[in-house]
Protein backbone atom coordinates (compact mmCIF):
# COMPACT_ATOMS: atom_id res chain seq x y z
CA UNK A 1 0.00 0.00 0.00
CA UNK A 2 1.07 3.56 -1.12
CA UNK A 3 2.77 5.77 1.69
CA UNK A 4 0.04 8.35 2.33
CA UNK A 5 2.62 10.67 3.56
CA UNK A 6 5.23 10.37 0.74
CA UNK A 7 6.88 13.31 -1.01
CA UNK A 8 5.10 13.51 -3.77
CA UNK A 9 5.18 16.78 -6.99
CA UNK A 10 2.19 17.75 -6.37
CA UNK A 11 2.61 18.16 -2.86
CA UNK A 12 5.60 20.48 -2.98
CA UNK A 13 3.91 22.46 -5.72
CA UNK A 14 0.96 23.10 -3.70
CA UNK A 15 2.93 24.04 -0.70
CA UNK A 16 4.88 26.08 -2.74
CA UNK A 17 2.43 28.44 -3.93
CA UNK A 18 0.47 28.38 -0.59
CA UNK A 19 3.27 29.40 1.48
CA UNK A 20 4.83 32.39 -0.71
CA UNK A 21 7.74 29.78 -2.02
CA UNK A 22 7.17 29.70 -5.87
CA UNK A 23 4.47 31.02 -8.14
CA UNK A 24 3.20 30.46 -11.87
CA UNK A 25 4.74 33.14 -13.68
CA UNK A 26 2.48 35.68 -15.25
CA UNK A 27 -0.29 34.24 -12.86
CA UNK A 28 -3.09 36.40 -13.31
CA UNK A 29 -2.82 36.33 -17.04
CA UNK A 30 -3.43 32.48 -17.15
CA UNK A 31 0.29 31.76 -16.60
CA UNK A 32 3.03 31.10 -18.94
CA UNK A 33 4.02 27.35 -19.18
CA UNK A 34 7.11 26.31 -17.23
CA UNK A 35 7.82 29.77 -15.79
CA UNK A 36 7.69 30.54 -12.42
CA UNK A 37 8.62 33.13 -9.63
CA UNK A 38 10.10 32.78 -6.14
CA UNK A 39 7.95 34.16 -3.77
CA UNK A 40 9.20 36.23 -0.51
CA UNK A 41 9.87 32.78 1.09
CA UNK A 42 11.58 31.21 -2.13
CA UNK A 43 13.33 33.65 -2.77
CA UNK A 44 15.28 33.63 0.63
CA UNK A 45 16.13 30.09 -0.09
CA UNK A 46 17.32 30.11 -3.11
CA UNK A 47 19.22 33.29 -2.31
CA UNK A 48 21.44 31.41 0.58
CA UNK A 49 21.42 28.16 -1.48
CA UNK A 50 23.53 30.34 -4.16
CA UNK A 51 25.10 31.67 -0.97
CA UNK A 52 26.34 28.21 0.66
CA UNK A 53 27.68 27.20 -3.31
CA UNK A 54 29.33 30.32 -3.28
CA UNK A 55 31.32 29.82 -0.19
CA UNK A 56 32.59 26.28 -0.55
CA UNK A 57 33.32 26.74 -4.07
CA UNK A 58 35.27 30.10 -3.79
CA UNK A 59 35.27 31.73 -0.34
CA UNK A 60 36.64 28.47 1.16
CA UNK A 61 38.29 27.26 -2.48
CA UNK A 62 42.16 27.97 -2.96
CA UNK A 63 42.79 30.26 -6.02
CA UNK A 64 39.54 30.65 -7.18
CA UNK A 65 37.66 33.96 -8.71
CA UNK A 66 34.31 35.02 -9.29
CA UNK A 67 32.82 36.28 -12.44
CA UNK A 68 29.12 37.79 -13.81
CA UNK A 69 29.35 37.51 -17.47
CA UNK A 70 27.18 39.25 -20.14
CA UNK A 71 24.28 36.76 -21.02
CA UNK A 72 24.55 38.19 -24.37
CA UNK A 73 27.97 37.41 -26.00
CA UNK A 74 29.36 37.86 -29.59
CA UNK A 75 27.79 34.80 -31.96
CA UNK A 76 31.46 33.91 -32.85
CA UNK A 77 31.18 32.52 -28.92
CA UNK A 78 28.55 29.71 -30.01
CA UNK A 79 30.28 29.19 -33.04
CA UNK A 80 33.75 28.33 -31.24
CA UNK A 81 31.45 26.18 -28.54
CA UNK A 82 29.61 24.31 -31.50
CA UNK A 83 26.18 25.31 -30.39
CA UNK A 84 25.42 27.21 -32.99
CA UNK A 85 25.75 24.29 -35.00
CA UNK A 86 24.67 21.46 -32.92
CA UNK A 87 22.95 22.67 -30.11
CA UNK A 88 19.86 20.41 -30.65
CA UNK A 89 16.83 18.11 -29.65
CA UNK A 90 15.47 15.24 -32.17
CA UNK A 91 11.81 16.39 -32.32
CA UNK A 92 9.01 14.12 -33.29
CA UNK A 93 5.12 15.69 -34.03
CA UNK A 94 2.26 13.30 -33.52
CA UNK A 95 0.31 13.75 -36.91
CA UNK A 96 -2.27 12.88 -34.97
CA UNK A 97 -2.80 14.97 -32.05
CA UNK A 98 0.15 17.86 -33.34
CA UNK A 99 2.00 17.54 -29.91
CA UNK A 100 5.25 17.72 -29.74
CA UNK A 101 8.18 15.29 -28.17
CA UNK A 102 11.76 14.70 -28.07
CA UNK A 103 12.50 11.24 -29.87
CA UNK A 104 14.89 10.55 -27.09
CA UNK A 105 12.59 11.03 -23.98
CA UNK A 106 10.03 8.49 -26.31
CA UNK A 107 11.95 6.02 -26.13
CA UNK A 108 13.40 6.16 -22.21
CA UNK A 109 9.94 6.28 -21.28
CA UNK A 110 8.69 3.59 -23.40
CA UNK A 111 11.75 0.95 -22.55
CA UNK A 112 11.05 2.25 -18.74
CA UNK A 113 15.39 3.60 -19.22
CA UNK A 114 16.61 0.70 -20.37
CA UNK A 115 17.41 1.67 -23.97
CA UNK A 116 19.80 4.37 -23.72
CA UNK A 117 18.61 6.67 -27.07
CA UNK A 118 21.94 8.49 -26.10
CA UNK A 119 23.79 5.88 -28.13
CA UNK A 120 21.05 6.10 -30.96
CA UNK A 121 21.19 7.70 -34.48
CA UNK A 122 18.28 9.66 -35.50
CA UNK A 123 17.43 6.70 -38.07
CA UNK A 124 17.93 4.01 -35.10
CA UNK A 125 15.63 6.08 -33.19
CA UNK A 126 12.87 6.20 -35.44
CA UNK A 127 13.47 2.64 -36.09
CA UNK A 128 12.93 1.74 -32.63
CA UNK A 129 9.91 3.72 -32.41
CA UNK A 130 8.38 2.29 -35.42
CA UNK A 131 9.53 -1.57 -34.64
CA UNK A 132 8.27 -1.05 -30.78
CA UNK A 133 4.75 1.25 -31.67
CA UNK A 134 5.72 3.77 -29.10
CA UNK A 135 2.12 5.64 -28.85
CA UNK A 136 1.90 9.23 -27.92
CA UNK A 137 1.78 10.25 -24.79
CA UNK A 138 -1.23 12.78 -25.47
CA UNK A 139 -3.81 10.75 -27.73
CA UNK A 140 -2.19 7.04 -27.46
CA UNK A 141 -1.85 6.63 -31.25
CA UNK A 142 1.61 5.91 -33.29
CA UNK A 143 1.32 8.06 -36.25
CA UNK A 144 4.75 10.25 -36.13
CA UNK A 145 6.56 12.25 -38.22
CA UNK A 146 10.42 12.02 -39.15
CA UNK A 147 12.51 13.20 -36.80
CA UNK A 148 13.57 17.03 -36.65
CA UNK A 149 16.53 18.45 -35.05
CA UNK A 150 15.36 21.49 -32.80
CA UNK A 151 17.77 23.79 -32.13
CA UNK A 152 17.72 25.37 -28.61
CA UNK A 153 18.92 28.75 -28.23
CA UNK A 154 16.99 31.57 -28.08
CA UNK A 155 17.44 34.17 -31.10
CA UNK A 156 17.28 37.75 -30.72
CA UNK A 157 18.33 40.94 -32.59
CA UNK A 158 20.48 43.48 -32.22
CA UNK A 159 20.56 47.03 -33.58
CA UNK A 160 17.90 49.97 -34.05
CA UNK A 161 16.92 49.29 -37.77
CA UNK A 162 15.91 46.85 -40.29
CA UNK A 163 19.07 47.32 -41.68
CA UNK A 164 21.63 47.15 -38.68
CA UNK A 165 20.34 43.65 -37.34
CA UNK A 166 22.48 41.22 -36.16
CA UNK A 167 21.24 37.61 -34.95
CA UNK A 168 22.17 37.47 -30.93
CA UNK A 169 21.07 34.79 -28.88
CA UNK A 170 20.62 34.22 -24.93
CA UNK A 171 23.38 32.12 -24.09
CA UNK A 172 21.96 28.30 -23.47
CA UNK A 173 24.77 28.11 -20.32
CA UNK A 174 26.48 30.28 -18.82
CA UNK A 175 30.22 28.23 -18.60
CA UNK A 176 31.43 30.43 -22.11
CA UNK A 177 31.72 33.43 -19.50
CA UNK A 178 34.58 31.86 -17.81
CA UNK A 179 36.24 30.56 -20.78
CA UNK A 180 36.59 33.73 -22.76
CA UNK A 181 37.18 35.77 -19.39
CA UNK A 182 40.17 33.24 -19.03
CA UNK A 183 43.04 35.41 -19.68
CA UNK A 184 41.22 38.35 -18.27
CA UNK A 185 40.95 36.71 -15.03
CA UNK A 186 44.96 35.36 -15.10
CA UNK A 187 46.07 38.34 -15.76
CA UNK A 188 44.52 40.80 -13.13
CA UNK A 189 44.67 38.36 -10.35
CA UNK A 190 48.17 37.10 -11.45
CA UNK A 191 46.65 33.53 -10.59
CA UNK A 192 49.06 30.34 -11.52
CA UNK A 193 47.41 27.52 -13.04
CA UNK A 194 45.94 25.11 -11.28
CA UNK A 195 43.20 27.74 -10.32
CA UNK A 196 39.51 27.84 -10.77
CA UNK A 197 36.57 30.76 -12.34
CA UNK A 198 32.97 30.30 -10.97
CA UNK A 199 29.94 32.10 -11.78
CA UNK A 200 26.56 31.99 -10.79
CA UNK A 201 23.84 33.57 -13.44
CA UNK A 202 21.09 33.01 -16.19
CA UNK A 203 20.75 30.83 -18.43
CA UNK A 204 17.94 30.39 -21.63
CA UNK A 205 17.10 27.03 -23.57
CA UNK A 206 14.28 26.54 -25.89
CA UNK A 207 13.18 23.00 -24.73
CA UNK A 208 10.44 21.34 -25.75
CA UNK A 209 9.35 18.87 -22.87
CA UNK A 210 10.03 21.14 -20.26
CA UNK A 211 8.59 20.21 -17.21
CA UNK A 212 8.19 18.53 -13.52
CA UNK A 213 7.83 22.08 -12.09
CA UNK A 214 11.62 23.67 -11.46
CA UNK A 215 13.26 20.18 -12.44
CA UNK A 216 13.34 21.52 -16.24
CA UNK A 217 12.46 25.28 -17.41
CA UNK A 218 13.44 27.13 -20.04
CA UNK A 219 14.63 29.82 -17.73
CA UNK A 220 17.13 28.41 -15.29
CA UNK A 221 19.94 29.68 -13.41
CA UNK A 222 23.56 27.55 -13.62
CA UNK A 223 26.32 27.41 -10.34
CA UNK A 224 29.74 26.32 -12.59
CA UNK A 225 32.81 26.27 -11.46
CA UNK A 226 35.87 25.74 -14.09
CA UNK A 227 39.21 24.18 -12.23
CA UNK A 228 41.80 24.56 -15.28
CA UNK A 229 45.30 22.58 -14.78
CA UNK A 230 47.79 21.30 -16.32
CA UNK A 231 47.26 18.08 -18.67
CA UNK A 232 48.56 14.95 -16.91
CA UNK A 233 46.39 16.25 -13.84
CA UNK A 234 42.91 16.17 -14.85
CA UNK A 235 41.68 12.95 -13.87
CA UNK A 236 43.41 13.64 -9.90
CA UNK A 237 40.92 16.96 -10.17
CA UNK A 238 38.44 15.33 -11.46
CA UNK A 239 38.13 12.57 -9.20
CA UNK A 240 38.51 15.51 -6.49
CA UNK A 241 35.65 17.68 -7.59
CA UNK A 242 33.75 14.40 -7.77
CA UNK A 243 33.56 14.08 -3.85
CA UNK A 244 33.81 17.85 -3.57
CA UNK A 245 30.85 18.15 -4.85
CA UNK A 246 28.86 15.36 -3.53
CA UNK A 247 30.12 16.43 0.21
CA UNK A 248 28.74 19.83 -0.26
CA UNK A 249 25.54 17.90 -0.84
CA UNK A 250 25.90 16.12 2.63
CA UNK A 251 26.48 19.35 4.31
CA UNK A 252 23.58 20.49 2.88
CA UNK A 253 21.24 17.63 4.94
CA UNK A 254 20.88 15.48 2.18
CA UNK A 255 21.23 11.81 2.75
CA UNK A 256 23.50 9.51 1.05
CA UNK A 257 21.05 7.06 0.29
CA UNK A 258 19.33 9.74 -2.29
CA UNK A 259 22.15 10.27 -4.08
CA UNK A 260 24.36 8.39 -6.45
CA UNK A 261 26.96 9.02 -9.42
CA UNK A 262 26.50 7.41 -12.68
CA UNK A 263 29.19 7.84 -15.33
CA UNK A 264 28.24 9.09 -19.01
CA UNK A 265 27.30 6.09 -21.19
CA UNK A 266 28.41 8.27 -24.02
CA UNK A 267 30.64 10.76 -23.70
CA UNK A 268 30.99 14.36 -25.90
CA UNK A 269 33.50 14.14 -28.32
CA UNK A 270 36.06 16.36 -26.38
CA UNK A 271 35.24 15.21 -22.87
CA UNK A 272 37.76 12.30 -21.08
CA UNK A 273 35.41 11.54 -18.39
CA UNK A 274 32.17 12.67 -17.38
CA UNK A 275 29.35 11.43 -14.83
CA UNK A 276 26.31 13.13 -13.04
CA UNK A 277 25.24 12.94 -9.26
CA UNK A 278 21.68 11.67 -9.25
CA UNK A 279 18.99 12.31 -6.35
CA UNK A 280 16.30 10.37 -6.04
CA UNK A 281 13.32 12.94 -6.81
CA UNK A 282 9.54 11.79 -6.51
CA UNK A 283 9.70 11.16 -10.31
CA UNK A 284 12.72 8.54 -10.07
CA UNK A 285 16.51 9.11 -9.98
CA UNK A 286 17.59 11.75 -12.40
CA UNK A 287 20.78 14.10 -12.66
CA UNK A 288 21.07 16.70 -10.00
CA UNK A 289 24.85 17.97 -11.12
CA UNK A 290 27.18 17.21 -13.59
CA UNK A 291 31.15 16.97 -13.26
CA UNK A 292 32.85 16.74 -16.86
CA UNK A 293 36.98 16.39 -17.69
CA UNK A 294 36.39 18.81 -21.17
CA UNK A 295 40.32 18.54 -21.97
CA UNK A 296 41.75 21.69 -23.58
CA UNK A 297 38.98 21.74 -25.67
CA UNK A 298 37.24 25.13 -25.00
CA UNK A 299 40.06 26.89 -24.74
CA UNK A 300 41.75 25.48 -28.15
CA UNK A 301 38.14 26.47 -30.10
CA UNK A 302 38.20 30.01 -28.79
CA UNK A 303 41.98 30.68 -30.00
CA UNK A 304 40.83 28.86 -33.24
CA UNK A 305 37.51 31.10 -33.44
CA UNK A 306 39.17 34.50 -32.05
CA UNK A 307 43.04 34.43 -33.23
CA UNK A 308 43.81 35.26 -29.72
CA UNK A 309 46.90 33.59 -28.29
CA UNK A 310 45.09 31.24 -25.26
CA UNK A 311 48.09 29.62 -23.89
CA UNK A 312 49.63 30.05 -20.43
CA UNK A 313 52.64 30.62 -19.93
CA UNK A 314 54.20 28.62 -16.56
CA UNK A 315 56.74 30.52 -14.52
CA UNK A 316 58.27 28.27 -12.98
CA UNK A 317 59.41 26.31 -16.30
CA UNK A 318 59.14 28.45 -18.58
CA UNK A 319 56.64 25.72 -20.58
CA UNK A 320 53.41 27.41 -22.58
CA UNK A 321 50.58 25.28 -22.94
CA UNK A 322 46.61 26.25 -22.92
CA UNK A 323 45.34 24.29 -20.14
CA UNK A 324 42.69 21.28 -19.43
CA UNK A 325 39.91 22.17 -17.43
CA UNK A 326 37.26 20.17 -15.07
CA UNK A 327 33.91 21.43 -15.04
CA UNK A 328 31.57 21.14 -12.09
CA UNK A 329 27.99 22.60 -13.00
CA UNK A 330 24.66 22.67 -10.95
CA UNK A 331 21.43 24.40 -11.54
CA UNK A 332 20.17 26.19 -8.83
CA UNK A 333 16.81 25.58 -9.35
CA UNK A 334 16.68 21.84 -9.87
CA UNK A 335 18.78 21.89 -6.76
CA UNK A 336 16.22 24.04 -4.87
CA UNK A 337 13.96 21.58 -6.36
CA UNK A 338 16.04 19.09 -4.71
CA UNK A 339 16.01 21.12 -1.35
CA UNK A 340 12.75 21.18 -0.96
CA UNK A 341 11.64 17.53 -1.15
CA UNK A 342 14.40 16.28 0.29
CA UNK A 343 13.20 18.53 3.59
CA UNK A 344 9.52 17.70 3.02
CA UNK A 345 8.02 15.56 5.88
CA UNK A 346 4.17 14.63 6.83
CA UNK A 347 4.96 13.89 10.80
CA UNK A 348 2.20 12.00 12.23
CA UNK A 349 1.33 13.55 16.28
CA UNK A 350 -0.35 12.10 19.16
CA UNK A 351 -3.82 12.15 18.65
CA UNK A 352 -3.84 11.34 14.84
CA UNK A 353 -2.59 15.39 13.67
CA UNK A 354 -0.40 15.94 11.04
CA UNK A 355 2.61 18.06 10.75
CA UNK A 356 3.89 19.34 7.68
CA UNK A 357 7.59 20.25 8.89
CA UNK A 358 10.13 21.46 6.29
CA UNK A 359 13.53 20.69 7.39
CA UNK A 360 16.27 23.19 6.10
CA UNK A 361 19.55 23.17 7.29
CA UNK A 362 19.11 26.33 8.87
CA UNK A 363 21.72 28.17 6.55
CA UNK A 364 19.28 27.57 3.73
CA UNK A 365 16.30 28.45 5.41
CA UNK A 366 14.43 31.70 4.53
CA UNK A 367 13.81 33.04 8.07
CA UNK A 368 16.33 31.91 10.63
CA UNK A 369 13.67 32.88 13.32
CA UNK A 370 9.95 33.87 13.72
CA UNK A 371 8.84 36.30 16.57
CA UNK A 372 5.93 35.42 18.18
CA UNK A 373 4.54 37.78 21.00
CA UNK A 374 1.90 35.43 22.67
CA UNK A 375 -0.48 37.97 22.62
CA UNK A 376 -1.05 41.42 20.66
CA UNK A 377 -0.25 43.59 23.78
CA UNK A 378 3.04 41.93 24.14
CA UNK A 379 3.71 43.34 20.51
CA UNK A 380 6.00 45.96 21.38
CA UNK A 381 8.42 44.00 23.25
CA UNK A 382 8.54 41.48 20.57
CA UNK A 383 9.19 44.05 17.85
CA UNK A 384 12.23 45.19 19.69
CA UNK A 385 13.18 41.65 19.54
CA UNK A 386 12.79 41.50 16.51
CA UNK A 387 14.39 44.74 15.39
CA UNK A 388 17.53 43.80 17.55
CA UNK A 389 17.26 39.72 15.24
CA UNK A 390 17.11 41.68 11.76
CA UNK A 391 20.22 42.96 12.24
CA UNK A 392 22.03 39.92 11.98
CA UNK A 393 19.46 37.30 10.10
CA UNK A 394 16.47 37.35 8.14
CA UNK A 395 14.01 36.98 10.79
CA UNK A 396 10.11 36.91 10.47
CA UNK A 397 7.23 38.81 12.18
CA UNK A 398 3.94 37.11 13.33
CA UNK A 399 0.94 37.59 15.89
CA UNK A 400 -2.35 36.30 13.87
CA UNK A 401 -4.13 33.68 15.23
CA UNK A 402 -3.10 30.85 18.00
CA UNK A 403 -0.02 30.31 18.82
CA UNK A 404 -0.12 26.58 17.78
CA UNK A 405 -1.61 27.79 14.31
CA UNK A 406 1.76 29.98 13.99
CA UNK A 407 3.77 27.49 14.93
CA UNK A 408 2.60 25.21 12.26
CA UNK A 409 2.98 28.06 9.38
CA UNK A 410 6.61 28.05 10.48
CA UNK A 411 7.08 24.50 10.38
CA UNK A 412 5.54 24.84 6.65
CA UNK A 413 8.17 27.19 5.53
CA UNK A 414 11.16 25.68 7.50
CA UNK A 415 11.73 28.66 10.58
CA UNK A 416 13.95 26.29 12.35
CA UNK A 417 13.64 28.53 15.51
CA UNK A 418 10.04 29.98 17.13
CA UNK A 419 10.65 32.78 19.76
CA UNK A 420 7.81 33.85 21.69
CA UNK A 421 7.59 36.84 23.74
CA UNK A 422 5.39 36.56 27.08
CA UNK A 423 5.02 38.25 30.39
CA UNK A 424 7.55 36.18 31.65
CA UNK A 425 10.08 38.58 29.06
CA UNK A 426 8.86 41.73 30.43
CA UNK A 427 10.00 40.25 33.88
CA UNK A 428 13.43 39.02 33.24
CA UNK A 429 14.52 39.68 29.58
CA UNK A 430 13.66 35.93 28.39
CA UNK A 431 12.41 34.30 25.80
CA UNK A 432 10.78 30.56 25.10
CA UNK A 433 12.77 29.32 22.03
CA UNK A 434 11.01 26.42 19.79
CA UNK A 435 12.71 24.06 18.19
CA UNK A 436 11.14 23.17 14.17
CA UNK A 437 12.66 19.81 14.37
CA UNK A 438 12.06 18.29 17.68
CA UNK A 439 9.58 21.03 19.10
CA UNK A 440 11.62 20.75 21.97
CA UNK A 441 11.42 24.29 24.17
CA UNK A 442 14.18 26.22 26.04
CA UNK A 443 14.00 29.53 27.75
CA UNK A 444 17.02 31.99 27.01
CA UNK A 445 18.37 35.72 27.82
CA UNK A 446 17.55 37.70 24.85
CA UNK A 447 21.15 38.12 24.58
CA UNK A 448 21.49 34.78 23.90
CA UNK A 449 19.27 34.32 21.02
CA UNK A 450 21.54 35.26 18.24
CA UNK A 451 25.06 33.10 19.91
CA UNK A 452 22.38 30.24 19.87
CA UNK A 453 20.93 31.02 15.93
CA UNK A 454 24.50 31.56 14.90
CA UNK A 455 25.71 28.40 16.14
CA UNK A 456 22.80 26.45 14.00
CA UNK A 457 24.20 27.83 10.80
CA UNK A 458 27.81 26.37 10.27
CA UNK A 459 27.94 23.43 7.69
Amino acid sequence: MADKHAVTMDKIVNLCKARGIIFPGSEIYGGMGNTWDYGPVGVEIKNNIKRAWWRKFVQESDNSYGVDAAILMNSRVWEASGHTASFTDPKMDCKECKARFRADNLIEAHSKGKVNPDLMSNAEMEAYIAEHKVACPNCGKHNWTPIRTFNLMFETSRGVTDESQNKIYLRPETAQGEFVNFLNVQRTTRAKVPFGIAQIGKAFRNEITPGNFIFRTIEFEQMEHQWFCKEGTDLEYYEEYKQKAKNFLLGLGFKEEHLRFKDHDKLAHYAKSACDIQYLFPMGWSELNGIHDRTDYDLSRHQEYSGKNMNYLDPATGEHYIPYVVEYSIGADRLMLAVLCEAYEEEELEGGDVRTVMHFHPALAAYKAAVLPLQKNLGEKAREVYKKLSKKFMVTYDEAGSIGKRYRRQDEIGTPFCITIDFDTLENNSVTIRDRDTMAQIRLDIDEIAPYIEKSLEH
